[in-house]
């Protein structure tokens, strides 16, 4: 019996809710660390973000609407998803950072925890960064923290998964909708992601995967009229003074990284949903 020719993949982009091909009909193969083809991804183009920021604008009112309860339980969702295909993820992010099985494994566990530790942040930002004001006079004055809008993520390069999971989840826990420009060499385990959220209770077009180069889709995103925010963590330290001056243009918050990428398996803190939150404060006069 002869050698059976496998079937090669050609992922598509994930916006909206659904799977389409790049508006510019461009792919690229993705190998593992040692050269060896594992699949084909779209190469996203302006058009795709522009689809995929439109989508994610759609998407934002009826989640930043939803209750912190609920977002809570459709991120939980995600993370027991994310585990039911864990298997896949360890061969994923072993072919693709070059790691033995049982780092990869860890790498897959560490992400799970890390989503589920924000989705059980959702109710809780209110509380711990909002609350009432001291003031003087017959007022009653308190602080609420709300969702920032549309942001656009550049996904770390290196850390395929638990970088992105890392630089997402908090995007999605305050309320707030993501762009999200996954790891250009290593984009599969982000694909998988994406069939993920596909599948799970997250409402079409809250988060949009789009696989290609950072250098190329990362000025449109930082230029986009309807992006509220700009997570540089993906792009070369070298373009990211030039991505805030795009930003500037349409007076975006550009998030401030380090040039070198974290170590993502350090615990993780408040500090990126304290970024994707605007404090809205009310003054409301006392009764008599």
């Amino acid at each position: 019996m002869s050698d059976r020719i496998s079937v090669a993949k050609t992922y598509k982009l994930y916006i909206g809710g659904k799977f389409p091909r790049s508006e510019s009909g461009r792919v690229y193969p993705v190998t593992d660390t040692k050269g060896k083809f594992l699949a084909n991804a779209s190469h996203a183009s302006r058009k795709d973000v522009r689809d995929a920021v439109s989508a994610a604008r759609k998407a934002f009112g009826g989640w930043s609407a939803a209750t912190a309860y609920n977002r809570g339980q459709v991120l939980y969702r995600v993370a027991e998803m994310l585990e039911g295909r864990r298997e896949q993820f360890v061969a994923e992010v072993s072919a693709s950072e070059g790691v033995a099985a049982k780092k990869a494994q860890s790498i897959v566990d560490a992400s799970i925890d890390r989503w589920v530790w924000y989705a059980g942040w959702t109710d809780k930002i209110a509380t711990v960064l909002g609350g009432a004001n001291p003031v003087a006079g017959p007022y009653f004055s308190f602080t609420v923290p709300e969702p920032t809008g549309v942001v656009g993520v550049l996904a770390p390069q290196e850390s395929s998964l638990l970088g992105l999971v890392s630089v997402l989840a908090p995007v999605l826990a305050t309320g707030s909708t993501a762009v999200v420009v996954s790891s250009a060499d290593r984009p599969l385990p982000a694909i998988t992601l994406s069939e993920v959220l596909a599948t799970s209770d997250l409402p079409g077009g809250v988060a949009n995967i789009l696989t290609g180069r950072a250098s190329e889709l990362g000025p449109w995103l930082a230029s986009h009229g309807d992006v509220n925010a700009l997570d540089p963590t993906g792009a070369e330290p070298s373009a990211r003074a030039d991505l805030a001056r795009e930003a500037a243009g349409t007076v975006k918050r550009v998030l401030t990284v380090p040039d070198t990428e974290p170590d993502w398996t350090a615990d993780a803190d408040i500090a990126r949903l304290r970024r994707y939150l605007e404090a809205k404060t009310v003054w409301h006069p006392l009764g008599v």
